[in-house]
């Protein structure tokens, strides 16, 4: 059993049916990939405003601007970990240097094994979005998604991708990983969207 710790302030800031661990629990599928600086390569890819791919290597990618975001972490499996501090490339930096092409409202965030989770561009382009490469001024461990992580605070975590290598921007929606599998297209943790069958119309791909 977790035990759970939550000040007063926090207990403001957590959205329905989440509690506040001790400690920072990690929950990933699959095996943690190894990382080879050498062959790494962050890509955005899909409908851009080029036509073509954009590809960074790892020296390129990691010496890109970063900034830094505090932002509390939901978790679909009801534990939120409040107060991190993450530092990374924001998702406008990265659309300055890879713009989308207009009509696209969506993005799929790719990662290693071919997970992925598709949001809104509404959402990924959120002030406080961002592909972390810290947390807490250290770089992300590798059980938390090092070198690069997708960190979009306002919806449930499993849209944080882990160990993200591209980013698909979309003319229409189509759902992720874990959204073909029975989780909420949308993932907002303060109206508890963690089921598709809460979806109403429109919340889905057609």
């Amino acid at each position: 059993m977790v035990e759970q710790s939550e000040t007063p302030q926090e207990e403001t800031r957590l959205p329905p049916g989440q509690y506040v661990p001790r400690g920072r629990p990690v929950i990933h599928y699959g095996r943690v990939p190894t990382f080879r600086p050498a062959t790494w390569e962050f890509r955005v890819m899909g409908a851009t405003a080029s036509g073509e791919q954009h590809r960074f290597t790892w020296p390129q990618f990691s010496e890109l601007p970063r900034t830094t975001v505090m932002a509390d972490f939901h978790c679909v499996t009801k534990f939120s970990i409040m107060g991190n501090e993450w530092r990374g490339v924001s998702t406008a930096t990265l659309m300055e240097l890879a713009p989308p092409a207009p009509g696209v409202k969506h993005v799929m965030i790719w990662a290693e094994y071919g997970y992925s989770a598709n949001m809104r561009m509404s959402d990924f382009g959120r002030g406080h979005t961002l592909f972390a490469l810290e947390l807490d001024e250290k770089p992300i461990s590798p059980e938390r998604g090092f070198p690069v992580r997708a960190i979009v605070p306002h919806l449930y975590a499993w849209k944080s991708v882990k160990w993200v290598r591209a980013v698909e921007y979309l003319l229409e929606d189509r759902r992720g990983f874990w959204e073909e599998r029975g989780y909420h297209n949308l993932a907002d943790p303060w109206r508890e969207q963690r089921y598709s069958y809460q979806e109403e119309p429109g919340e889905g791909p057609l």
